[in-house]
């Protein structure tokens, strides 16, 4: 296979300086930064080295650019396993609005007794989190100090003599 010249258009030259420094997604503003440094002249494994990537990664990138151009650039595949509680999402949404719980633990058995999945504390917290729920930081009530009695307040010696 032979070495891919990357020649932009002034369009895409454009598109690619724009999209190298505001681009929303850090991997596209990544493989923009390849592709401009390649435009270039700057070899494929220098340009992998500013870009702190491996070389076959700056390879897969112009493969990409080649099959697919820009929109193969910005195409980012990567999906993660679905919750087995994203299914009841709206379910536990309303039931946790229309009365909230206090703790942790109780969001937790008031979700295995909505879906029938138990889940830990930390799975619980985070993927309340991710639905826009806030957990408020418990502390113990503050009381005042005991009061204590005038007949224990003064038996207390003192180890020291003043000067």
């Amino acid at each position: 296979m032979a070495w891919l010249r990357i020649a932009l258009t002034d369009a895409e030259q454009a598109v690619v300086n724009a999209e190298r420094d505001a681009h929303p997604d850090a991997h596209v503003r990544r493989k923009m930064l390849v592709l401009w440094l390649l435009h270039c002249g700057v070899t494929r494994a220098k340009a992998a080295e500013v870009a702190c990537l491996g070389r076959a990664t700056a390879q897969r990138y112009v493969a990409a650019y080649r099959e697919g151009g820009l929109d193969g650039l910005r195409r980012w595949e990567v999906t993660g396993p679905v919750s087995a509680l994203a299914d009841h999402t709206a379910t536990i949404r309303d039931s946790l609005s229309a009365s909230p719980v206090r703790t942790v633990a109780e969001a937790c058995d008031r979700i295995e007794a909505l879906t029938g999945i138990r889940r830990r504390p930390t799975q619980v917290r985070e993927f309340l989190a991710g639905l826009g729920f806030r957990w408020r930081r418990t502390r113990a009530i503050p009381i005042p100090p005991k009061k204590t009695s005038r007949t224990t307040s003064g038996t207390r010696r003192r180890s020291s003599t003043p000067n």
